[in-house]
Parts: C-alpha cells; structure tokens; sequence
C-alpha cells in the first residue's frame, strides 16, 4: 500500500464490541487473568503493553517498513533506550550537527564510560578514520538540525556493517513521508513524535522503530517497558489520530518551504539559507537521491550580527517565536539562545518550521520583519 493508505489503516480496526470507527481510549493500567492465571487477551500491565500503545506501535512500524517498534514519552527518552542498551565502553560515532539534546545526553553517558566522537558525517572518510575498535553505534541525523546537512545513509551504512557497529537514523526532519531509511541499510529510526508525526503541537512522545527484531532491539524494548518511560493511552491516541493527515501535511509544509527558502535565497539582508532543495545546497543532489521532497525546515543567516538576527525573529507577525517543529502553525527561533552557551550553532542563525498557512502570507511576514 501506499504511504498515504497506511498513514490512515495501519494500527487500527473497527471496535469489536460496539463497531465504533475510531480506536476507543484504554486507560486501565491493569487487565484481567484468566482462570488460569495467564493473560488470553495479552495485556497485563500498562507500563509492559497498552492498546492504545500497540496500536501506534504497528502503525509506525508499517509507515518505516520496519519489523517492530517501541513507543516511549519523548524522543529524548527514545535516545536514552538506545544509549542504555549499549555496555561500559563502547564508542558511539555521531553527527556534529544535530539536536542539541542528543548531544547533551551522549555527553551525560561520558560517566558511564561511554565516549562520543562528534565528526562531520559528510565526508564518509572522517567516518572512515574515525572509527574505534570498540565503535558500537553510528548515529546520524538527516537533514541536520540546525544546518540541514544530508548524510548519505547507504555508505555509512556500509562502512559501519563492515565494522560490526549499529546505525540509527533520527529521521525526525524528514519522517517516513519523505525519507526511508532502512531501504539504505539503517539498522534503527529514531522519531520525536512530538513533532511531524503527531503534528498538531499537543503532545510529546517518541519511537524507535528497528528493521529487523535483532538482541539489541529487545534490550531496547527491555528498557521501554522495565523503566516505563513510555507514552501514556491518551497521547499515543492523540499521535495515531495526527498520523492520518501526515503526508498531506508534510508534502504541503514541504512545497511551502520550497517557496520560502527560494524567496530567502535572493533577499539582501540573508546571507545564507540552509535548505536541500535550493540547488546550490552542498547536499542537493544526495537529497534528491534519498528524499521525496525536501522537508518543512529551513534555517538562515541574517547579514550583521546576533542582534540583527534576534530583531528579525521580534518582528515577526505570523510566525510564533517558539521551540519546537512540525506542527501546523509556522515557527521561528533563534537556536544559539536556545542552545546556551556551548552552542556551536551561527549566532545570526534563524531556523524556521513551515506550517500550513499560505506560502504566500509567510513570505510577506519575513519580507516585512527583514525590511
């Protein structure tokens, strides 16, 4: 099927007891024993399993193509599964542009003899020569947050197979509306479900989803249901209700960023627009290799300095200056002050969610704040 009949079918059927269309809310945190003492309907505690949660877990393992997936209360909290099921000294590789909260707590993982080489994914060959006997995981995000660099997922793939590590892709920016990255050999996609896939800025959660049922997936899974940070039956509803509308909307946000990035891209007062699809982009024809379209996220450069950047984000009208991404009313942040004081993100650096208004509205809205 395609992604958009999944999008609307997978993980749900009609309620067996009162034919309702729409998946009831579990919210029992206890199921009933048989007889016997076993479980028939399968459910024993709603931390180990929950409808709700199984639910959107088959959903999102169909939209990736994957074996199996673990829904967890944040995407943060899907990180940390990964990271917990890796043993005192082993070597992860990572992105060294990516989400500043991966990054925060692969450095909290130092204490637990757990080192992070932090290298620039584009060039295969850093990859090369970075990699440790005891290197167990590759972590790459694509596009990057913030500078939307493209990872080319095939040959880190590759490169890391050869060397017995695990490669997961956080597939966030791109979802598997655009992007799938198991068909290049990515062992595990990590999302925040809180942005795109939810995509209504009204919940938070996360999932890892694995291409194949591997040993690491179940200490994985082992971590999800033993620790509990797991999505309650309500916000896991909430998510498999936005994935519905999912491609429409990010095929829209995507064609709007399109129009906002190629306005970006000859304004005067921008000196650089980070975006995939302008074809001067470093990674524009890798993009176009491995995505359908090129995402909602764009991030830009305003000529001067930090203030200059920060007057920008002030004089906005339509946009809302806030944190997060994916939903359906555009945002703006300056992500140096979000990101503290060891941010290496540009300081005159704006980043951008597209929404669903008219493209046209958010161009006047930057063109007006620029002016």
């Amino acid at each position: 099927m395609k992604i958009e009949t999944i999008a609307v079918h997978s993980g749900r059927k009609v309620d067996d007891c009162t034919g309702a269309v729409t998946p009831p809310i579990y919210l029992s945190t206890t199921f009933e024993r048989a007889e016997d003492g076993s479980f028939p309907k399968e459910f024993i505690y709603t931390r180990s399993g929950n409808p709700n949660r199984q639910m959107l877990e088959e959903c999102l393992t169909e939209l990736e193509n994957g074996k199996a997936a673990a829904a967890f209360s944040s995407g943060s909290a899907g990180t940390m599964s990964i990271l917990q099921s890796l043993l005192p000294g082993d070597h992860i590789i990572a992105s060294d542009d990516l989400y500043h909260g991966t990054r925060k707590l692969m450095k909290m993982f130092e204490r637990y003899n757990i080192q992070t080489t932090f290298i620039d994914m584009t060039d295969v060959k850093k990859l090369k020569s970075s990699i440790k006997k005891n290197t167990k995981l590759i972590w790459a995000e694509t596009p990057s947050n913030p500078l939307l660099k493209i990872i080319d997922l095939e040959s880190i793939s590759q490169i890391s197979h050869k060397n017995n590590a695990i490669v997961v892709c956080d597939n966030t920016w791109a979802t598997p509306v655009l992007q799938r990255p198991f068909s290049f050999g990515v062992d595990f996609v990590i999302h925040a479900t809180t942005k795109y896939i939810g995509g209504h800025s009204d919940i938070l959660g996360g999932a890892v989803i694995a291409q194949n049922e591997t040993d690491f997936f179940q200490k994985i899974k082992d971590v999800q249901q033993s620790g509990g940070a797991v999505p309650s039956p309500f916000e896991c509803w909430l998510v498999l209700r936005g994935i519905q509308t999912l491609p429409l909307r990010v095929k829209a946000q995507s064609q709007s960023a399109m129009l906002v990035a190629d306005f970006l891209n000859t304004h005067p007062k921008v000196t650089k627009v980070n975006y995939p699809g302008l074809s001067k982009h470093h990674g524009h024809k890798l993009a176009k290799s491995q995505m359908k379209l090129f995402g909602g996220m764009i991030s830009f450069e305003v000529k001067g300095n930090q203030d200059d950047a920060l007057a920008v984000a002030a004089k906005v009208k339509l946009f809302t200056r806030a944190t997060s991404l994916g939903g359906t009313e555009s945002l703006i942040e300056h992500r140096a002050s979000i990101e503290g004081a060891e941010s290496k993100t540009p300081k005159t650096l704006l980043r951008l969610s597209i929404g669903l208004e008219h493209p046209d509205d958010l161009i006047e809205d930057l063109k007006q704040a620029l002016s």
